[in-house]
């Protein structure tokens, strides 16, 4: 995933003060459902929000590490299980990493954009997400999640080639 990107892109995570801000909303939102955000569980979500894009687990546990300890791969792998059941992250399967959610706190069909050059992802709301979760209700489906995937191009990627 974006090995063969040779041209300058910004940064893209969230600052300090906003990581704090993201952390801080997603424990009440827990709270509001009646979970908790231990320890572990924040620390992969604070991973996801600095990074700013999708990352691939292994790459969370080696990032991990709080005051010289590392994490287990099942703790890192259940904090992301309980972030994507919550809505506080989704899993990206076509390229096996996670994401932090950047819409909120509701619940929502989601949809990536994938660029295929450099790896960045963005997250948009897909105009059939409602359509979606109509025709599955007329089926007889409750929805739990709903992720679509799109792959090309990001603006960087395409001025640059």
């Amino acid at each position: 995933m974006g090995s063969h990107c040779d041209h300058e892109h910004h940064e893209t995570g969230l600052t300090a003060g906003e990581v704090d801000r993201a952390l801080a909303s997603a424990e009440a939102r827990c709270v509001l459902q009646g979970e908790r955000m231990t320890a572990p569980r924040k620390r992969v979500l604070e991973l996801l929000l600095q990074a700013g894009e999708a990352v691939k687990a292994y790459d969370l546990i080696a990032r991990y590490g709080v005051d010289g300890v590392a994490a287990k791969p099942p703790t890192v792998y259940r904090a992301l299980e309980f972030l994507e059941k919550t809505g506080l992250a989704h899993r990206i399967a076509s390229i096996s990493a996670y994401v932090a959610c950047s819409v909120g706190d509701r619940a929502h069909a989601a949809a990536f954009l994938i660029c295929d050059c450099c790896g960045a992802t963005e997250e948009v709301t897909p105009p059939e997400g409602e359509a979606l979760q109509q025709a599955a209700i007329a089926a007889g489906y409750a929805l739990e999640r709903t992720t679509i995937e799109g792959h090309g191009r990001c603006p960087a990627c395409r001025v640059a080639a």
